[in-house]
């Protein structure tokens, strides 16, 4: 969400609201938020008159990535803590079950952002800061709510173990992993204390690697990640094998067209419809497997993200390129006795599935991690992009002499006499007689091309309904405000 220089500001209850410099200030004094948090409230206020869903509150304030249900909750805890609110009775921010939130504070003001504001009208006058809690006293609750094991409860344990990690941020995230040490659960609580720091403004490093059980933590801070993303997950890998699917056929169809058309071909009408078909599989079958990879990576890396996606993309795309190429030497060679050996493997699946996988994570950067949904174009560009970091790999793969889709069914057809799909129509068009190295790097670099860019399309679809994944239920937390 982003305000023009001409957006109003608000008042209310001794708050002013000013979306244009982005601050929110309570009888003098700058209240710190996260920018989602921030975007939340705008939202919430310039809609006062009405309850706003979910759906249209994740579509407004986390359009650029994919969030479960339990981000929403969790920035609507933040922002009634900050502003002193209980969500028992509340005076600013009132649940709307199963359906979203309403801005219920009365004698809302409404003003140009021009200069300091009017003195607050007595429907609106200042009320104090909250009390300040005990310091010590609600660092000791929120310390032990995060190492309590409730193995009775885990779902009201993950609440109030999120609840107590962002107390704990609030007061202090060195003091708290100074306490924590070896105690019993210390590599749970590190955990909660990693994920929740994007959510708490001002909360420092929580470094895994070198401390106490810090492979547990990373662990748990895996299954933690990798749960509350599971379902979105899984409808992203759909849409990216969707997307790989759809390139494909394309490029199908324009191979088609080439190869029954082009100078000197001898193919029938029935390359038309079956290289597509064929197009339409194997696109669909290697995005589904690089897609998976990287939906994985998104759901459970927020840190080092670009590094997750290249590594996540390599290693899906070894692995799918070495199943292919291990079934198809399995069928045709024990059928037909060929050697299939230059028929792209593991090796050509491995590069491009690196490829995809940094070239979507340099385009889609965002700043708290998770799964990027750019959209317009930003979603074009975002496409594209990937697409040229995948036709480059290809394109050096083609010149290094591997074979990518084309080229392997160029190689197979001058293995069975008659065949009607060898290249030698695209080659005359590129100035060669047949295939040699110009045709094999037009033509992997196109592939590649169409590949990363049907995929990260695919791959960056915004869900209809955001919320269907398992979030965080809202929930009082009682660890005191801290500031």
């Amino acid at each position: 969400m982003r305000s023009s220089p001409g957006t109003p500001r608000y008042r209310f209850a001794g708050h002013t609201l000013s979306p244009a410099r982005r601050t929110l200030v309570r009888n003098g004094r700058e209240l710190p938020l996260i920018p989602r948090c921030f975007d939340l409230l705008v939202l919430l206020v310039e809609r006062r008159n009405e309850a706003v869903s979910r759906h249209d509150i994740l579509d407004a304030v986390w359009s650029d990535v994919v969030v479960t249900d339990g981000a929403l909750s969790q920035a609507v805890r933040i922002l009634r803590r900050t502003l002193g609110d209980d969500p028992r009775e509340p005076i600013f921010i009132r649940t709307v079950p199963r359906h979203g939130y309403r801005f219920v504070c009365g004698g809302v003001v409404e003003e140009p952002d021009e200069g300091p504001p009017e003195p607050v009208r007595a429907a609106a006058e200042p009320v104090p800061d909250p009390p300040e809690p005990d310091p010590n006293a609600s660092f000791d609750r929120a310390l032990q709510a995060l190492l309590d094991d409730d193995a009775g409860d885990p779902e009201g344990a993950d609440v109030r173990r999120r609840q107590a990690a962002e107390t704990l941020h609030q007061q202090g995230t060195a003091e708290a992993l100074d306490r924590l040490d070896r105690r019993k659960g210390h590599a749970v609580a590190r955990a909660y204390l990693r994920e929740t720091r994007w959510d708490v403004p001002g909360a420092g490093p929580v470094p895994l690697l070198g401390h106490p059980g810090w492979l547990a933590a990373a662990g748990i801070l895996f299954l933690l990640r990798l749960r509350r993303v599971a379902r979105l997950a899984g409808r992203r890998w759909l849409a990216a094998a969707a997307g790989g699917a759809a390139a494909g056929a394309i490029g199908g169809i324009l191979g088609g067209l080439v190869l029954r058309f082009g100078p000197g071909s001898t193919a029938g009408s029935g390359v038309l419809a079956m290289l597509p078909l064929l197009g339409t599989t194997v696109g669909g079958v290697a995005a589904a497997g690089v897609g998976a990879g990287l939906a994985a990576a998104e759901a459970a890396f927020r840190a080092r993200r670009r590094l997750a996606l290249a590594a996540a993309g390599a290693s899906s795309g070894l692995a799918v390129g070495a199943a292919a190429h291990l079934l198809g030497r399995l069928v045709l060679e024990g059928l037909f006795g060929r050697d299939l050996s230059p028929v792209t493997g593991a090796v050509e699946g491995l590069v491009l599935g690196g490829a995809v996988g940094l070239g979507y994570g340099l385009a889609t950067p965002t700043a708290e991690g998770g799964m990027a949904t750019p959209h317009g174009l930003a979603r074009v560009r975002a496409a594209l992009l990937t697409g040229l970091a995948c036709a480059l790999a290809a394109g050096m793969l083609g010149w290094s002499g591997r074979f990518l889709g084309a080229m392997s069914l160029d190689f197979m057809a001058q293995s069975f006499p008659g065949s009607q799909v060898g290249l030698a129509p695209l080659a005359r068009l590129l100035g060669e007689q047949t295939p040699g190295v110009v045709t094999r790097v037009a033509i992997s670099a196109f592939e590649g091309l169409m590949f990363g860019s049907g995929l990260a399309a695919g791959l960056t679809r915004r869900p209809r309904d955001p919320a269907v994944a398992s979030g965080v239920p809202p929930a009082r937390n009682s660890y005191g405000t801290g500031r």
